[in-house]
């Protein structure tokens, strides 16, 4: 049987037709990823930071090839306190944000700003899952344009001093320059009603801060304190127990409102997936951490933290930010078991 001189040349035709079909195909689905850019200030130690990766690994199992999540830790990608604009304008499409982010343009969340609210872990997962935390989503959602897919524990915020100090009560903080989280006057309001002189600066700005004198103090969960090295600059530790922290795993409603609803759900999925990982360790990390921070040679102290609670919540209740509280809320929060 003879072979025209044109059957070559017809294979090499389909042979190219379908490596430049398969090309095409590729680049399609990888057009029809979606984007998922993360901006955290945590550094890749720590648990808030690490969680992301748990997140995008969960989400590759329920939805392959349907998401892009690029992770950028260290505020690489945006500052500390930019994120919740970068969300609104679609620049950026997931964060972890605090409540004092949040008590900016909506100011009844200004009441988990405050000093002794709540009381420990428990009460917060409690607290933000269940009807508080619906309803005031739902005013984030319509104030912020983003969505909260999971509350996430912090930690329990205590002082990192650079320097010994005698400290039984509020007013022998007089004159300490407390570094707080930079853009939000409620956080500067906390430093003040702990007694402290609050010193806004950027996370990644601390360490030098206490190395150079710039800041006496930091406050952060004991797990942040060791992740970020701030005891290699810290010589005590104050246990005052001021705030017990949460963050939210919070997503822009520019990518959440264009998601059907079996993405929606597979994103909510994997950041409840995440937020469960970080409060295991988290929790567990705070079990060892004294241990580990005396082995370090700083002092650990314990205030009246009592004297504390009652006159952070006395000046709380004097301010501004308690006018912004609804009716009745305080006291949901405080019967939530």
């Amino acid at each position: 049987m003879s072979i025209s001189p044109s059957q070559p040349v017809r294979r090499r035709v389909c042979l190219a037709a379908v490596m430049a079909l398969s090309l095409a195909t590729r680049h399609v689905m990888a057009q029809a990823r979606t984007l998922l850019r993360v901006s955290t200030p945590a550094v890749s130690s720590d648990w808030h930071a690490r969680m992301w990766t748990v997140m995008k690994e969960q989400l590759e199992k329920s939805a392959p090839g349907q998401f892009d999540m690029q992770i950028n830790l260290n505020a690489a990608l945006f500052k500390q306190g930019t994120e919740p604009v970068a969300m609104a304008r679609g620049n950026l499409e997931l964060a972890t944000l605090s409540a004092f982010d949040m008590a900016k343009l909506v100011p009844e969340f200004s009441i988990f700003t405050a000093g002794y609210v709540i009381r420990d872990p428990v009460h917060l997962m409690n607290v933000f899952n269940g009807p508080i935390g619906e309803e005031l989503f739902k005013r984030v959602s319509d104030k912020m344009d983003l969505t909260v897919l999971a509350p996430i524990y912090y930690g329990t915020r205590q002082l990192g001093l650079r320097e010994p100090r005698s400290i039984k009560t509020p007013a022998d903080l007089k004159g300490l320059k407390l570094r707080m989280p930079p853009g939000s006057k409620d956080w500067l309001f906390l430093g003040a009603a702990l007694g402290a002189t609050p010193t806004p600066l950027a996370f990644g700005e601390v360490y030098l801060g206490l190395k150079t004198g710039t800041i006496d103090a930091q406050d952060n969960p004991l797990p942040t304190v060791k992740s970020a090295k701030f005891h290699e600059v810290t010589k005590q530790l104050t246990l005052t127990s001021h705030l017990v922290d949460v963050l939210f795993i919070a997503v822009s409603n520019k990518l959440w409102n264009g998601l059907n609803p079996d993405q929606k759900h597979k994103l909510r999925s994997a950041a409840q997936a995440a937020a469960r990982y970080n409060n295991e360790q988290r929790l567990a990390d705070e079990e060892q951490m004294l241990d580990f921070l005396k082995r370090q040679g700083l002092t650990v102290t314990k205030p009246d933290v009592d004297a504390f609670r009652k006159s952070v919540q006395a000046t709380y209740l004097q301010s501004e930010q308690a006018r912004a509280w609804p009716k009745g809320l305080l006291d949901r929060i405080n019967a939530t078991r």
